[in-house]
């Protein structure tokens, strides 16, 4: 358990105002990431059967929570991790277009998590698909997407600071891009989340792409990804640098998904490919699924972000270790 104590914190609204405040963030950043990307909401699922392959392996090392059901003999079923996968399967069977997508409330359990100030055990975020051509799998295309998303993240910046005057947290008015390699080549001896601070403290705002491939210099990946949702040339986080705990924070992780040629090279890296026998991968590599681009951006993250609160749990309900709950409570960080 890491957990930041900022000196002399005040929440500067009550819980009843902060409830307020959440409800009409997430609501108003929907719409807004709906209307940026032309996306519709649509319901998903939040456990799958593991036998289809569809749940999200995030790092290759954590552990779905799992169960079976009396009505449903021989399936075990999983709590997702993400709807990655999901979300490409669902925009072919629902009949999306070219450059229409969804987006969709994905509440998931991941009970591997290391709880800080950031991370708890239930995740909530927006996950996002939109359909792309083949030809539209360029880094361009990624770049244009993170700015329309950051474009609303500023948005949703004007709101609070006009409706919660004391509150709002002031973000920076750019996003810039820099790949791990570059990282990496800047700050050889420090590690890749002491490269992401510091990239972070200096931009304010940046999103740092091709996450998950070997970097040159140390031959050691920057931070783990799936191989069979991201391409790994394609994708990245975005990140802000957040003042008032004097870190780096994580917004959303996204990218332009996997093509046949780069889930076949990626599931041999991952030394992965009995995945392809999977019914998601086979439809994949046989050409069967539609080009995409998409990520997940985290709801309670960006109320945090916004209200400038210092612990996730400021925000969202969860459980937490009861240490944690003590210092929090000595600080004056108001745990829900």
């Amino acid at each position: 358990m890491t957990l930041i104590i900022p000196t002399d914190y005040h929440a500067t609204l009550s819980i009843r105002q902060t409830e307020a405040a959440i409800r009409e963030i997430r609501e108003r950043f929907q719409d807004e990431l709906a209307a940026a990307l032309h996306l519709q909401r649509m319901s998903a699922p939040m456990f799958v059967t593991k036998e289809s392959g569809l749940n999200d392996n995030l790092n290759g090392v954590e552990t779905p929570v799992h169960f079976t059901a009396a009505s449903l003999p021989g399936e075990e079923l999983e709590v997702v991790h993400s709807l990655a996968k999901w979300k490409r399967m669902a925009l072919k069977k629902y009949g999306f277009d070219l450059h229409e997508g969804l987006y969709t409330n994905m509440n998931a359990i991941r009970k591997d998590e290391e709880l800080d100030n950031f991370h708890s055990l239930y995740v909530d975020q927006w996950d996002w698909e939109k359909v792309i051509a083949k030809e539209e799998r360029t880094e361009e295309t990624l770049k244009a997407t993170v700015k329309q998303i950051f474009g609303a993240v500023k948005r949703l910046e004007a709101l609070v600071a006009k409706h919660y005057p004391e509150a709002g947290y002031h973000l920076a008015d750019e996003v810039h891009f820099v790949t791990t390699q570059e990282l990496e080549d800047r700050w050889p001896d420090l590690t890749p989340m002491e490269r992401e601070d510091k990239i972070a403290k200096e931009w304010g705002a940046v999103f740092v792409m091709k996450i998950g491939d070997k970097l040159q210099r140390s031959g050691k990946r920057h931070d783990g990804r799936a191989p069979d949702y991201d391409d790994w040339a394609l994708n990245g986080d975005l990140i802000f640098w957040y003042q008032p705990l004097d870190c780096k924070l994580e917004l959303s992780s996204m990218g332009i998904r996997v093509s046949e040629e780069s889930l076949a090279a990626q599931l041999k890296k991952a030394g992965a490919e009995d995945r392809a026998e999977l019914p998601f991968h086979k439809a994949l590599l046989a050409g069967e699924l539609p080009y995409t681009i998409g990520g997940g951006i985290g709801q309670s993250r960006l109320c945090m972000l916004l209200l400038g609160k210092a612990h996730l749990g400021e925000v969202q309900a969860s459980l937490w270790p009861a240490e944690m709950r003590k210092q929090c409570a000595a600080a004056g960080i108001q745990l829900l």
